[in-house]
């Protein structure tokens, strides 16, 4: 089986198991795939906040929802979502990676502490649960992993360094398992966005107000442009015109000049 003739969603009937499924780009995945008629996994830390969004969509959906609460700081939180994705008798076989956080501070602004937990989120829960769905799919000859980084990853910020870094290590992390994973019926991809409309700059604090209505992204569009491309056999997905063109202007531009822009964002 060749990279490009991986399995369509039709195929795909297992549980979508999503992490930050309670809000933003999670909650648009949980709802996509609800609608598409697949049962899920729920996985957050707000125990309350997860049965709230299992209830609205059993309501408006004929799906099974599992909630999951679990902290992906930590080793007993990432080991429990670990073992659902590893689970035989109700197999998982979508994973979406999307849980993480921002910190917005200059380097050396936040704690070390709060910069480690960013890492465990953003970069060590992905290469663990992306390691428990290669070897949980891989066997069954079906399944996709999509990984949420973004466009952030393709610049060294000042603002966000340790963020930025974590989201280019998802990127290129991502690239290498889904070379990996060529011709075993299992796709792993890196959706890749912008600014997006979702609550994640609020939770980081982060003042946006300069930040140009253009540059804004819807999260169902996000969601559906980054599915769509994924069940196209792409591994990295970068959702929206603007964005692709701004990537393209930046890998033209000398670096120097890359880090001088966004020295301080």
């Amino acid at each position: 089986m060749s990279w490009t003739q991986q399995p369509d969603a039709a195929q795909l009937t297992g549980f979508a198991l999503i992490t930050g499924a309670t809000a933003g780009l999670g909650a648009s995945f949980a709802r996509r795939f609800a609608a598409e008629g697949r049962d899920l996994v729920l996985v957050a830390r707000d125990a309350e906040r997860l049965e709230s969004s299992a209830a609205d969509l059993r309501s408006r959906y004929p799906v099974e929802v599992e909630v999951l609460s679990a902290d992906l700081g930590t080793e007993d939180g990432r080991t429990a979502v670990a073992d659902r994705i590893g689970s035989v008798d109700r197999s998982v076989d979508s994973v979406v990676n999307n849980a993480g956080f921002g910190l917005y501070r200059a380097f050396g602004k936040a704690s070390l502490a709060e910069e480690e937990r960013l890492l465990d989120v953003n970069v060590r829960a992905v290469l663990a649960l992306t390691h428990a769905a290669v070897n949980a799919m891989c066997p069954r000859g079906r399944g996709e992993i999509i990984n949420i980084s973004s466009v952030a990853g393709f610049v060294p910020r000042g603002g966000a360094t340790t963020y930025a870094a974590g989201k280019a290590w998802v990127t290129t992390f991502t690239e290498g398992v889904a070379s990996l994973l060529d011709g075993t019926g299992v796709r792993a991809t890196a959706v890749c966005p912008g600014f997006t409309h979702t609550e994640f700059h609020a939770r980081a604090a982060a003042d946006m107000s300069s930040t140009p209505s253009w540059m804004w992204l819807d999260a169902d569009r996000v969601v559906a442009d980054g599915l769509a491309d994924a069940r196209a056999g792409k591994v990295v997905s970068v959702p929206s015109r603007r964005y692709r063109a701004i990537l393209v202007l930046i890998k033209l531009l000398p670096r120097s000049v890359v880090r001088k822009a966004v020295a301080r964002r």
